[in-house]
């Protein structure tokens, strides 16, 4: 079952979003060489107290962290310690949420550590989020969820990669429905497949999390032996973005975006519905 939110659940999910974008931002400046991922966790735990609201990754199914901190071949769900330092050229996808009196925000972003990076990385980071911006695009009133897969896979596959080969799209993970959990119904691929068919129909009060993933290298993944942790299986790096977007009667709102995306939308001629908290 795919959850409808009202208008008035949607305007708690965007309270919830602007605590999670508060947590990139802090995050963001503090993800310096030097650093330790666990570091970056106890700034978004701070973000997230002085906002009155909760943390949905702490305790999730066992998650013992606030954030995840997934370091250049790590996909997602890389775990915060202190052994983890961050060093000069390293990139690091930091994937935060929170809740808001039940209702939830998710996001995620690439960070860049220090400077010196290789093009072919600014590169990789720079095709996953407009692969992400390209799917919230197709998020329409009227158009199915293979829209958005087909949009973000097809933007992916049309970037020339730096070097010889192609991008590989993550295929064991993918987007999914927010709401009054983290997770809900239904599962969002970034990349189109005749087995998952057409799936629903975009509809007002649809609310997903769009999030691709995406390597220099395979599409193929492992778990290390922490049972969180994902990494490519080639130890190619990676790169992860994601915001939580819902679709209203005028149009989709960028909930986990400070302007509801209007910024970026509007370079896909697309007009975001109006910030439901004025």
């Amino acid at each position: 079952m795919v959850q409808i939110k009202t208008p008035e659940q949607i305007a708690k999910m965007r309270e919830a979003g602007l605590v999670v974008a508060a947590i990139h931002a802090a995050t963001r400046e503090a993800a310096v060489p030097g650093a330790t991922t666990r570091d970056l966790d106890m700034v978004a735990r701070k973000v997230i107290a002085d906002a009155g609201a909760k943390s949905n990754f702490l305790g999730y199914g066992g998650f013992p962290a606030t954030i995840c901190t997934s370091v250049n071949e790590v996909v997602v769900h890389g775990i915060p310690d202190d052994k983890t330092v961050l060093k000069d050229g390293d990139i690091i996808s930091i994937d935060a949420g929170a809740i808001v009196d039940g209702w939830h925000g998710d996001a995620a972003f690439t960070a860049f550590v220090g400077s010196g990076h290789a093009p072919e990385l600014l590169e990789l980071s720079r095709v996953t989020e407009e692969s992400m911006w390209a799917g919230i695009a197709a998020m329409k009133n009227g158009n199915r969820l293979v829209d958005i897969s087909k949009a973000i896979e097809g933007y992916i596959r049309r970037q020339p990669r730096p070097g010889t080969g192609k991008y590989g799209i993550i295929e064991d993970y993918g987007g999914h429905g927010i709401g009054s959990e983290m997770h809900m119904d239904p599962h969002l691929l970034n990349y189109v497949s005749r087995k998952r068919g057409k799936g629903i129909r975009l509809v007002p009060g649809v609310c997903l999390a769009i999030e691709p993933m995406v390597s220099l290298g395979t599409a193929r993944t492992e778990v290390l032996a922490d049972d969180w942790t994902v990494v490519t299986t080639d130890s190619t790096w990676s790169s992860h973005w994601e915001h939580s977007v819902a679709l209203t009667e005028d149009g989709p709102i960028v909930l986990t975006s400070p302007d509801c995306g209007k910024a970026k939308l509007a370079e896909y001629g697309v007009t975001t519905a109006p910030d439901p908290l004025g």
